[in-house]
């Protein structure tokens, strides 16, 4: 297969079926909001024990009282220093030694569960990636390959990736320990400290060529761990021999990948000027992410001979993409009519966790307030509809993926969403305007939402029969690919609220207000 052919399968295959690969890279943009759960689960053991403890209810007395209002200590400086003498008896009872230890205690055991739930789910999705990525050159089914591949080689890329980070952790203790024992030496010899620069920028240029070849190396790793069924070592000797064989290929992947990393960069960046920063994580998650990976292993697996990529569709661009609009808006509206009760659920559990959030922020109305004017200064229509589509459609691809993990983080999201704005909404120092302002585009967001997460607990609801033994991996895999749909139909809905939300939502209410 030469280089041309290659980009062109990797095209065909996004092109003749996105929901047979997508669905994994929708996953990988949501392994944070899974990950997440872990530091909230850690959060809600502490309040639990503050709670338990009697720490909290001794905060809400001195709240409610007044006692931590401060007095101005420009106006009243003695009546400042007064109040700050007299909150150490406070203090004393809420911070113990005990208490301090304890915590510390909670935190390190909550980031090491972090970083080691994040790799293993990074693992295992890239495992899934790959593996989908290299069924579809060979015109197999996607999902059902990477679901086979995460199965088997995620332990493998959790090796690779922690060797990875060793090597560059080792680099740089190497040559920073090295250039600073050679260039002591040197001021010692010369008696100038001009001439540690000799020593430093050949360091730092040593340093970047040798993380250069690492990662260079290491691209193709991965490619090697799913083609060849490679371990961790092999893939790297396998890795290095493709690079010394095709170095044309290699590069041309190499010039493309970090080409179209600084374009993305740039465009993000100035977008970013007009507050627009997530349209760039869209396109590299849809587009970018899968395209490389793709190109990445035909290039590999062409030398393998074991590649038939599907055909280029027939149907032009704009054809095909109205007709997955279609598709996507059908599987919304039948997925919310076939799960009535689990949509009940999500209403009820999110406004339950909304008047938790109202009900915590009680104690600090008048202390602390939110306001809608303040959040709608600087506001420019085009660019905020834009943004707001972005990032709600992230947030409901994320919790609809996100609750494959046992449903969990899904419910997590919508709980926590829930409370926020429960916390937002009391402390709103003009409830009027800002119900004024939610009404048009809330009546289409906040239900797409709530789909989402319905989604979310759907796709657990299969996970934990999965896990027990009741369901096939196949239905797992039909169901991302249905989840894949049904986020296409959000996306609609989400782009007439954010349109709604930058040019009607903010306006239409003042002359009558």
């Amino acid at each position: 297969m030469t280089l041309s052919e290659s980009v062109s399968a990797a095209v065909a295959v996004l092109r003749r079926r996105p929901a047979d690969i997508l669905p994994f890279y929708l996953l990988g943009a949501a392994i944070p909001a899974i990950v997440r759960t872990v530091p909230f689960l850690g959060l809600f053991v502490g309040y639990l024990y503050l709670e338990w403890t009697g720490r909290l209810a001794l905060l809400r007395a001195e709240l409610e009282a007044g006692t931590l209002e401060p007095p101005d200590p420009e106006a009243e400086p003695d009546a400042f220093e007064a109040w700050a003498d007299g909150l150490e008896p406070l203090v004393e009872q809420l911070v113990t030694p005990e208490l301090a230890l304890g915590l510390a205690a909670l935190g390190l055991v909550t980031v090491a569960a972090t970083v080691a739930v994040g790799i293993v789910l990074f693992a295992a999705t890239s495992a899934a990636q790959f593996s989908a990525c290299y069924g579809r050159l060979r015109d197999d089914r996607g999902l059902i390959v990477g679901l086979a591949g995460a199965r088997r080689f995620w332990l493998r890329f959790v090796g690779l990736y922690v060797l990875e980070f060793v090597l560059w952790v080792l680099v740089g203790v190497v040559v920073v320990i090295g250039a600073t024992l050679f260039g002591a030496a040197l001021v010692a010899v010369t008696g100038s400290e001009i001439a540690t620069l000799a020593v430093v920028l050949p360091a730092l240029l040593l340093a970047g060529l040798l993380l250069v070849v690492i990662r260079a190396v290491f691209a193709f790793a991965p490619v090697a761990i799913v083609v060849d069924d490679a371990g961790v070592f092999d893939s790297l000797s396998r890795a290095a021999g493709f690079v010394r064989r095709r170095p044309v290929d290699a590069a041309f992947y190499y010039v493309l990948a970090v080409g179209s990393a600084v374009t993305l960069s740039v465009v993000t960046g100035i977008l970013a000027i007009v507050d627009v920063v997530s349209v760039g994580t869209l396109f590299a998650t849809l587009v970018l992410f899968p395209f490389l990976d793709l190109l990445k292993t035909a290039l590999y697996g062409s030398t393998r001979g074991r590649l038939s990529p599907p055909p280029m569709p027939v149907r032009s661009i704009r054809r095909q993409f109205a007709g997955g609009l279609r598709r996507g808006w059908r599987e919304m509206l039948t997925f919310v009519r076939a799960t009535p009760l689990l949509h009940a659920f999500v209403v009820v559990a999110a406004v339950a966790s909304f008047w938790a959030g109202w009900v915590i922020a009680e104690p600090f109305v008048g202390t602390f307030e939110t306001s809608v004017d303040a959040r709608l200064e600087g506001h420019v229509p085009p660019a905020a509809a834009i943004e707001l589509f972005g990032n709600n459609w992230t947030v409901a691809y994320t919790t609809a993926y996100a609750g494959l993990a046992l449903a969990i983080p899904a419910f997590v999201s919508l709980a926590f969403n829930g409370f926020v704005m429960g916390i937002v909404v009391r402390l709103e120092v003009e409830l009027v305007e800002l119900a004024a302002f939610v009404a048009p585009h809330g009546i289409l967001e906040i239900p797409a939402i709530f789909v989402a997460s319905a989604l979310g607990l759907w796709l657990g609801i299969v996970g934990w029969r999965t896990v027990r033994g009741s369901a096939a991996p196949r239905d797992v895999v039909d169901a991302l690919e249905r989840a894949f749909w049904i986020v296409v139909g959000l996306g609609i809905l989400l782009a007439v609220a954010a349109f709604i939300e930058g040019f009607v939502s903010p306006y239409y209410y003042e002359p009558f207000l």
